[in-house]
């Protein structure tokens, strides 16, 4: 497995990939990857896009992660927003760098891909803070973010279009933590 930076162009380039994956982890059913296409491509366009894939040997897509600077007038910011008193929102929402997905294929799941993922991702990143959503409830994304010292910002937060509850989770930058794993 080689985790790799890419460009907005290489996630274009393997958008259906990586949407396969984004449906298969969230229990999505593949025509909401369809829907979501259009999405990811603007989200390539947006400020302080960052993003890694993970390959397998032969080169076939198991995980991805992107992100962006994010801000008001984003879809995700505000609604979160919403939900935030004024000292949380100084806090997370001033210089956030807004981790949008986050995937492994589920049966390349536990072997840390995720980890290294987030981790290069995040590794030089210019923001004061990160923030992520990931549905409540125990499953090996919510020990990730546990491991690497994230925390509560936010919990039970319904999303449009989704019934599950999710937790909006943050911790500052830069992302240094004694057991995060840099040997790939």
């Amino acid at each position: 497995m080689t985790v790799v930076p890419w460009g907005p162009a290489d996630l274009r380039r393997h958008i259906d990939a990586a949407l396969d994956i984004y449906c298969a982890a969230m229990g999505y059913p593949p025509s909401t990857g369809r829907q979501r296409k259009g999405y990811v491509v603007v989200h390539t366009q947006r400020p302080g896009f960052l993003a890694t894939g993970a390959l397998d040997k032969s080169g076939t897509v198991i995980g991805f992660a992107y992100g962006y600077q994010g801000a008001p007038g984003q879809w995700w910011h505000d609604e979160v927003r919403r939900g935030l008193g004024e000292e949380q929102v100084a806090r997370w929402l001033t210089d956030p760098f807004e981790v949008c997905e986050l995937h492994v294929r589920p049966d390349h799941q536990g072997h840390g891909i995720g980890q290294e993922l987030l981790t290069r991702l995040l590794d030089g990143c210019p923001h004061a803070t990160v923030v992520l959503s990931t549905p409540e409830g125990e499953s090996r994304a919510w020990g990730l973010y546990r491991r690497l010292s994230f925390v509560d910002i936010r919990r039970s937060h319904r999303f449009a279009g989704d019934g599950r509850r999710f937790a909006v989770l943050g911790r500052t930058l830069p992302l240094e933590h004694p057991t995060v794993r840099r040997d790939g």
